[in-house]
């Protein structure tokens, strides 16, 4: 009996001991900080970045698709379609180097808009994968876990970029606007391209696999940017697709780009752009959680 009743004082000791370690580890005024909505998105937008590390070939869109399609339509395409928008008629180099000066802004947002599409993928396979069923687990703000994959991939859209304006000096485009031009315009696509992430966000947490969520926003986005003013004026085409083409998301951001790199800081058309912007978030954001919610 005397021995039983040493045990449990021993046992008893022992959890009073684990008690007082227990309550110095979870002191209630040593807890840590919870995350705030900002904080929150930039821990998973530097998650993102860490996928880019450690798979690299993540950036093969965007260092050799800018390079290749940059110089394929200023040499290959260059001469005819120079003659075209000088409309003198004339091929070859004087004609690739007026191209270039129209061409360039424009190949600068296809090239961005288009690498948007991955942000769907990207996204679509990590849910595939349950990644998110952990993430949903985190006492977060629940809208930082899209926020911050849509924020680490401006780190590639401004690489992709970057990439487009040095190909472009190389083979001769000298903005008018000069640096603070070129780099109002980039800044303005950045916006535009979050904002447009969040339309390949829904498509991806409505489509099963990511195979479709390539098909479908290749169906989308092609007719956006071949149907625009991105590789000649929209003079040069029918009368009836003029204006389908002037209201088109895509013409419209060229027309700003353009405009700032030639150093012309329009209001008007910098604020039509930004009303794209508002238009999409507010669209397709709140679509996107609801979706996203309901996986949950």
């Amino acid at each position: 009996m005397s021995a039983q009743t040493t045990q449990q004082a021993g046992l008893g000791s022992t959890a009073s001991e684990s008690q007082k370690v227990l309550g110095v580890l979870l002191s209630e005024e040593e807890r840590p900080t919870p995350s705030n909505p900002v904080s929150a998105s930039l821990t998973f937008g530097w998650r993102a970045m860490l996928k880019i590390k450690h798979i690299p070939t993540q950036l093969f869109d965007v260092t050799i698709f800018p390079i290749i399609m940059t110089v394929m339509f200023t040499y290959i395409f260059g001469g005819a379609m120079g003659a075209v928008v000088s409309g003198t008629g004339q091929t070859g180099g004087v004609a690739i180097s007026e191209y270039v000066q129209f061409f360039i802004p424009g190949i600068f947002v296809q090239t961005l808009i288009m690498i948007t599409m991955y942000t769907g993928m990207t996204l679509n396979k990590d849910i595939s994968k349950g990644i998110f069923d952990r993430f949903r687990s985190l006492p977060t703000w629940r809208p930082a876990q899209l926020v911050g994959a849509l924020l680490g991939d401006q780190v590639r859209y401004a690489l992709a970029g970057a990439i487009i304006l040095g190909v472009g000096f190389l083979v001769g485009f000298r903005p008018e606007g000069g640096l603070g031009g070129a780099a109002a315009g980039f800044l303005l696509l950045l916006i535009f391209s979050f904002c447009l992430s969040w339309v390949w966000t829904t498509i991806s947490l409505l489509l099963p696999t990511e195979e479709a969520v390539m098909g479908v926003s290749m169906t989308i986005m092609m007719p956006l940017t071949f149907a625009s003013n991105i590789f000649v004026p929209t003079e040069t085409m029918p009368d009836w697709l003029q204006n389908v083409v002037d209201h088109n998301p895509v013409s419209v951001v060229v027309t700003a780009i353009r405009e700032l790199m030639d150093g012309v800081y329009d209001v008007t058309s910098v604020f039509t752009v930004m009303i794209y912007c508002v238009a999409l978030v507010v669209i397709f954001a709140p679509i996107s959680m609801v979706l996203y919610n309901r996986k949950s």
